[in-house]
């Protein structure tokens, strides 16, 4: 039931009823009054909070933006890149809701807590006036009302007229209030219908706009939401993979640490124990020594794990001789002598173990360093890239794409081991790979094929893709444009010999197959990349910087799927020229020499002038044999064109080049500036004064070519001079 109305007519009467009604009036705007005075209360609470929330999720959006992702390796992959963006895009999306949010708590205060306030000061507020003249107005009329009807009749006429005119008056005037306190009450009770009510919708408009602009924001960043989703699927993936790798290298390490040492351009290097006479005796200080036979250098810098640092400064000496100390006379063990051409007296050094001294004696006494070659952990010559080879690829792929391409996890899942070296067995058996048949028995299950077909390639000598180019791959995989990553892959892709070329193009366009049926197969492009780049890539040293190029070896492979018909069907545009390359690289070869990391890989052979015309023919022949017609025209240009394009810049194809000298510059010697680490096997690892033969300019700008030990290597053109 809602209130009753309150009639002007009542007003006269001011009957009980009358009054009655109008309390029930006034307790209501009373009731009115105090919930608008929690709900500004509420309100300013809310907003305040609202304050609140907004500061702290700044300031998380503000950690998010600052903090960056480091990743292992020297070149991020795209879904790396995206995934080290994130925060700065999550932060972006969480500043943009947060000024949205701010505009809807400026206008909180405007739409909201000033109309309120307002109403219920000029609306209840005059209310409540009406109400005390009102009151102060009913006590003066019914004071005078009683005064008057308490006069003797026996006053005077005169005295009793002015008395019912005094009384009139006043009556008059408390009926002209009481309507105008009715009407006010009336007004009050209608106004707070809209009033009241039309600042909270206005409230919760700007809530629903703040909430609208939340659901448009997350519209705009839902597609890259769903990149970055794939990107984290991908790097899970990536890192299970790596993490694996990593894992068994550990392994092998901790099984024989010997067999897997780094490959180091020094004759020995390692921790040893050097006596040091001091006023107060003697003390043994660690030190961090390498030596190098060639130029009998050994430098000591004197490093303690412990300590968390180098505790003085670096010491090299020109070593003349080197004796094993006997045990009774000096109670160390594992202890060596070694005497100084520039430095009196003699260096007493304790080895950490017996073992760890004959190394560094045998190092010491001339011999030839001790170097792991780089083994390959697959069998070598089992396979190769000859008919068999081309038979047993074939087979395979006819077999998957006739019987398999369906199937779920296609080359991920592995086929027992037994199965697939009986079945290699079979297929490499010269008798049965010379039969004309191309398909696979059925009795052989899809997952023992496609196992022995990454089995198959990695059992071949050299990985299809060759170790020489492996790095240049990895390099062209880690440009920042997509176009320029295809376009030197493309490049990359025909160096290759021709029959690695066709084999990689077989391969190539049976994984696209495979790839158009991932919604059956779940094998994606990403997914096959994953599954044979460390196989067609994999590097020829096994470390853990290798293992973390992984991820760019599958980018590769992604690339050579998605891209077989243009990379294997066309021919690439020229090479960059030996200036182009130079600007391309980030560091300028005019402020220093340039670095070894700085330089593509070149390999160097010296060859007679007969070796020389049979390569030319063997590169005819071979290009002759082709199977696309426009790769075997390029390769046959390439032939003929081979001596007037010897300065071409390509890093790998240098290895083609045979090494000549300067024909106007004569061999000279030259001693070393400075030290310098090779970074590959074209390069000479030296240190400072050490003198080369048979020095003159390389094909390389910036780089000279000189026999060390006689062996022939490239050396920055800066870190020497001419003798």
């Amino acid at each position: 039931m809602g209130l009753p109305a309150l009639e002007f007519s009542d007003c006269c009467l001011d009957s009980p009823h009358f009054r009655e009604t109008l309390k029930s009036h006034e307790a209501e705007l009373d009731k009115t009054n105090k919930f608008i005075k929690e709900l500004i209360k509420d309100g300013k609470s809310l907003i305040s909070a609202l304050k609140n929330l907004s500061s702290a999720k700044r300031k998380f959006a503000d950690s998010l933006n600052e903090f960056k992702f480091q990743c292992i390796g020297d070149a991020e992959t795209d879904d790396e890149m995206c995934i080290a963006r994130s925060l700065q895009e999550f932060a972006t999306v969480l500043r943009n809701l947060e000024d949205e949010r701010i505009r809807m708590i400026e206008n909180a205060s405007e739409v909201l807590i000033t109309p309120l306030e307002k109403f219920r000061k000029e609306q209840i507020g005059a209310a409540k006036e009406a109400k005390k003249k009102y009151d102060k107005e009913t006590e003066k009329y019914c004071g005078i009302l009683e005064k008057h009807l308490n006069l003797s009749s026996k006053k005077k006429e005169s005295q009793l007229q002015e008395a019912d005119s005094q009384v009139d008056l006043v009556r008059q005037h408390f009926y002209e209030v009481s309507l105008e306190y009715v009407f006010k009450v009336q007004e009050v009770q209608e106004r707070k219908m809209f009033e009241f009510v039309e600042p909270l919708l206005a409230f919760l408009q700007g809530l629903f706009t703040f909430y609208h602009h939340g659901y448009e924001l997350a519209k705009d960043f839902n597609d890259f939401k769903m990149q970055l989703t794939i990107s984290i699927q991908n790097t899970r993936n990536r890192f299970e993979g790596t993490r694996s790798e990593v894992e068994a290298l550990m392994k092998k390490m901790k099984e024989n640490p010997l067999e897997h040492k780094t490959v180091s351009p020094y004759t020995m290097e390692g921790y040893l124990y050097v006596q040091e006479k001091r006023h107060f005796g003697t003390s043994w200080v660690k030190h961090y020594c390498t030596y190098q036979r060639d130029s009998k250098q050994i430098t000591m810098v004197p490093f303690d794990q412990k300590s968390g640092g180098k505790g003085g400064e670096d010491e090299s000496v020109t070593l003349k001789s080197c004796t094993r100390r006997k045990t009774d006379s000096i109670e160390k063990r594992f202890c060596f002598d070694v005497e100084a051409v520039d430095r009196p007296g003699v260096i007493t050094m304790q080895a950490l173990s017996e073992e760890d001294r004959r190394l560094w004696m045998e190092a010491m006494d001339g011999r030839e360093p001790v170097y792991n070659s780089n083994k390959d952990s697959q069998s070598e010559g089992t396979a190769q890239l000859d008919s068999i080879g081309f038979s047993i690829i074939r087979k395979c792929i006819h077999a998957v794409e006739t019987r398999g391409i369906n199937e779920q996890g296609l080359y991920r899942i592995v086929g027992v081991n037994s199965r697939v070296q009986k079945l290699l067995s079979v297929l490499m058996d010269p008798k049965t790979a010379s039969e004309t048949e191309t398909d696979i028995c059925a009795e052989w299950e899809i997952k023992t094929i496609t196992s022995a077909l990454k089995t198959y390639l990695r059992m071949l000598p050299g990985p299809l893709m060759m170790y020489q180019f492996q790095r240049s791959f990895i390099k062209a995989a880690k440009l920042e444009n997509q176009e320029s990553r295809v376009s030197e892959i493309h490049s990359l892709v025909h160096r290759l010999p021709e029959k690695n070329r066709q084999m990689l193009q077989l391969l190539m366009n049976h994984l696209a197959n495979v790839a158009n049926n991932h919604k059956q197969n779940l094998m994606t492009v990403a997914n096959l990349g994953v599954v044979f780049g460390p196989t067609l890539l994999r590097p020829q040293e096994e470390t853990v910087a290798a293992i973390m190029d992984i991820k760019f070896q599958n980018i590769v492979i992604e690339i050579l799927i998605e891209n077989h018909e243009k990379i294997f069907n066309t021919v690439p545009d020229a090479p960059l020229t030996n200036a182009q390359l130079h600007l391309s690289r980030k560091k300028s070869s005019d402020s220093k020499p340039p670095s070894c990391s700085e330089r593509p890989l070149t390999l160097f052979h010296t060859v007679q002038s007969t070796e020389k015309q049979e390569q030319r023919n063997s590169l005819i022949n071979s290009s002759s044999e082709s199977v696309v017609s426009s790769n075997a025209n390029s390769i046959l240009n390439s032939s003929n064109s081979l001596q007037p394009n010897m300065n071409s810049s390509d890093p790998d194809l240098d290895m083609l080049k045979p090494t000549r000298p300067n024909s106007l510059m004569p061999f000279r010697k030259a001693k070393a500036l400075y030290a310098c680490k090779a970074e590959h096997d074209s390069e000479l690892s030296f240190t400072a004064g050490t003198v080369f033969d048979n020095v003159h300019p390389s094909q390389e700008p910036g780089w000279l070519e000189g026999t060390l030990n006689g062996k022939t290597g490239l050396i920055p053109e800066n870190y020497v001079e001419f003798l």
